[in-house]
Parts: C-alpha cells; sequence; structure tokens
C-alpha cells in the first residue's frame, strides 16, 4: 500500500512525541499490506473500524497508542493508496467536529 502523505504523520509525532513509535510502526506495516478489504486491515489491527463522514463518505479509524489518539484515513483498496486524512486526541474525535471537514 501506498501512504499519502507521511508528512501528516510527521508533523503529528511533533506535536505528541509519544505517538512517534506507534506511527512509525503504523507506516511501515501499511507499506508492506496488500489489503483488499476491511477485513484484511482488521487482521494487522482489531480495532479498525469504519466511520461515515459528513461527505457520506467512509473512513477507516484506527485507535493510535492505546486509543489516546485517533487517526481518520481513506482506503483505496482498487489503487493500493491510504491517505491519513485527520489525526487528533480522543477527546477531539469524540467531538465529531473533525467529520464536518472531510
Amino acid at each position: 500500500m501506498r501512504v499519502i502523505t507521511r508528512a501528516k504523520l510527521k508533523w503529528f509525532w511533533q506535536q505528541h512525541s509519544d505517538a512517534e513509535g506507534w506511527l512509525k510502526t503504523w507506516y511501515a506495516v501499511v507499506k508492506a499490506a496488500q489489503w483488499e478489504s476491511l477485513v484484511d486491515v482488521r487482521n494487522a489491527y482489531p480495532h479498525a473500524g469504519p466511520v461515515k463522514l459528513a461527505s457520506g463518505k467512509t473512513a477507516t479509524v484506527f485507535n493510535v497508542c492505546g486509543n489516546k489518539y485517533r487517526m481518520a484515513v481513506a482506503i483505496h483498496y482498487n489503487t493500493k493508496r491510504v491517505y491519513v486524512l485527520w489525526l487528533g486526541t480522543h477527546a477531539e474525535y469524540s467531538k465529531d467536529a473533525w467529520k464536518g471537514r472531510l
């Protein structure tokens, strides 16, 4: 899979240094993956799940650092691309305001 873009991950871990190791590992796992569906994603990340966005599209949300942070991505299985849409704290995620921007 191709991750678009690593820069968003780096920006986040520069703000939240405790997330750096987890995000670097996630990036390596995703780059090596050949996901075809959410079932494949859940084999690697059992707590990943779909979330409906304001646009009507669906994002896949990952629990980062034991659910301290959340990350929403768009996975395009047909083109093998993963777009990092949003990263934030669990508290920010719970407010749902991020969904309206995507």
